[in-house]
């Protein structure tokens, strides 16, 4: 990393995370575990059956246990540190106005 930024195929994905629904990028798994992430995060969605049953599809009981709680300690840490003000660093710079008209 030079100059502070990351290169290479993380730092592509990460530039991709608002489009990786269509992006080749990302695996059927890796999709399953966004889509995820993005309806427990998003308070205007919900975890339906059928993206539950998609999870299951590419995880083990004990890998959505883990999934699971990693995303809620995320949004836990992100809820916290917006309260308190706290800055984050630039750790995730994805603008909302990145996102699908219908997820922002």
């Amino acid at each position: 990393m030079e100059g502070g930024g990351a290169e290479g195929p993380a730092a592509e994905k990460v530039s991709a995370l608002a489009e990786f629904r269509g992006s080749p990028l990302f695996t059927e798994r890796e999709r399953a575990a966004l889509e995820y992430a993005e309806r427990m995060t998003d308070t205007r969605l919900e975890v339906d059956d059928a993206c539950f049953e998609e999870v299951r599809r590419h995880f083990d009981d004990a890998e959505i246990v883990s999934l699971t709680s990693a995303v809620a300690m995320q949004n836990y840490h992100s809820k916290f540190n917006g309260a308190l003000r706290v800055d984050v660093n630039g750790v995730c710079p994805l603008p909302l106005d990145r996102l699908a008209p219908d997820r922002r």
